[in-house]
């Protein structure tokens, strides 16, 4: 049985390298053009061409995303562009629309051709056709069950790739019409105002200014809120079918969701194929999911339609159970001290866990601190402050500190 791809989402440099160092088989990410997240950091030229590199002499692979719909404005530049990223060497490209497909194999032809979720595939035979047509492999909506996948696998030489873990869109394989209807901001070029996470109320037509909950709450109601998903428990059947690739979604997401939601599914991978017979989820593994940010979890459509049980009438927060409070950024073995790059509010005395990339995760109490000048500190408040800590135990560089939410 061929062990899946662990494919992470990459919204800048920085969450690239942590998704790629914690474990990701390869990234996905967007240029500053014809991608569908286009507030989410995405990459410069130059800086795509260093991810490449940067993934490359990992022996990991860069997928760009080119998955707008585009309209006339939008094709004219898209030759560059498509020229550009084929000789940067970019493994794949994410693709929705027939004329970007058409483009890509004119201008990219070296690169793989991926189809998005985007495109709607939900059937054996729209898989196929995009195969006919030159496509390495096919991303499935996320509105399949179990049963449909297995038989689409079981019907398509194809590669196929479906997210396991993420954020859920009320649209259909998210394209959505709602963000353009009352923001002007189109979804599906990219611009989405995540009009569907805003509170809303009822109002009747003969009763303006009078607004009702559509549930009994004080606070109105969050009609659109799904929860995310998260298949962790069900790695074994997803495995099983034959799937080739396994996809987290989160490009807005931060980095310390990429580094601990990417090596909670690297753990929980590497630990099925070493003794299949025997697997079980680890507690730990379902613990480090509820670490980061993140909305309840549900299982999506995969085990059925869903229901009311998969939204969330009552909230539009999030919740998690550790606060990011700085990144390593070296280690000087000698003194057993690290520098440091504050990302919250850090102080003498906190215990804080201690999540390296490849070493084990342990705990420990902040003892010494000292700021750039060498000044003793008990507290470090300032946002990105560069500072040295004494460390119990080596720890490597991109390693995140972290504290429990009380």
């Amino acid at each position: 049985m061929k062990k899946p791809e662990l494919l992470a989402p990459a919204g800048n440099m920085e969450k690239l390298k942590m998704a790629l160092l914690y474990g990701a088989d390869a990234v996905y990410l967007g240029g500053k053009s014809f991608g569908l997240r286009a507030f989410g950091g995405n990459f410069s030229r130059e800086e795509l061409k260093e991810a490449v590199e940067f993934a490359h002499n990992l022996g990991k692979k860069v997928y760009v995303t080119v998955n707008i719909f585009p309209h006339n404005i939008d094709v004219e530049a898209l030759p560059d562009y498509l020229a550009y990223l084929n000789e940067i060497r970019v493994d794949a490209l994410l693709v929705a629309d027939l004329g970007v497909f058409t483009l890509a194999k004119q201008y990219a032809p070296d690169i793989e051709l991926h189809i998005s979720t985007q495109a709607n595939n939900t059937n054996y035979v729209t898989v196929n056709a995009w195969k006919d047509m030159g496509a390495t492999r096919v991303v499935m909506a996320r509105e399949l069950s179990l049963q449909e996948l297995k038989t689409i696998r079981e019907k398509c030489d194809v590669e196929l790739e479906m997210f396991v873990h993420g954020a859920m869109c009320i649209s259909y394989s998210g394209r959505c019409l709602l963000s353009a209807y009352m923001t002007g901001r189109d979804a599906n070029r990219g611009a989405c105002a995540q009009s569907c996470r805003w509170k809303y109320n009822l109002v009747e037509e003969n009763r303006p200014g009078e607004y009702f909950n559509i549930e009994e709450d004080e606070r109105g109601t969050y009609i659109m809120n799904s929860r995310d998903m998260c298949l962790m428990p069900h790695l074994p059947e997803i495995i099983e079918t034959g799937i080739d690739s396994l996809k987290i979604e989160g490009r807005m997401k931060s980095v310390h969701y990429a580094a601990s939601v990417v090596k909670a599914y690297r753990m929980a991978i590497d630990s099925y194929f070493e003794d299949p017979e025997n697997f079980s989820i680890k507690q730990e593994w379902v613990e480090e999911l509820d670490k980061v940010s993140h909305r309840a979890y549900t299982t999506g459509f995969f085990l059925h339609k869903t229901t009311s049980e998969d939204q969330i009438y009552s909230s539009s927060s999030y919740t998690q159970t550790s606060d990011f409070v700085g990144l390593v950024k070296e280690y000087d073995a000698e003194t057993g001290f690290a520098v440091v790059e504050q990302r919250n509010n850090m102080k003498i005395g906190q215990e804080i866990e201690v999540f390296q990339p490849n070493l084990p995760t342990y705990r420990q109490v902040i003892s010494e601190m000292y700021n750039d000048k060498g000044e003793a500190i008990d507290v470090a408040p300032h946002a990105q402050q560069i500072i040295k800590m004494k460390m119990v135990q080596p720890v490597e560089p991109y390693t995140i500190l972290r504290r429990d939410v009380k």
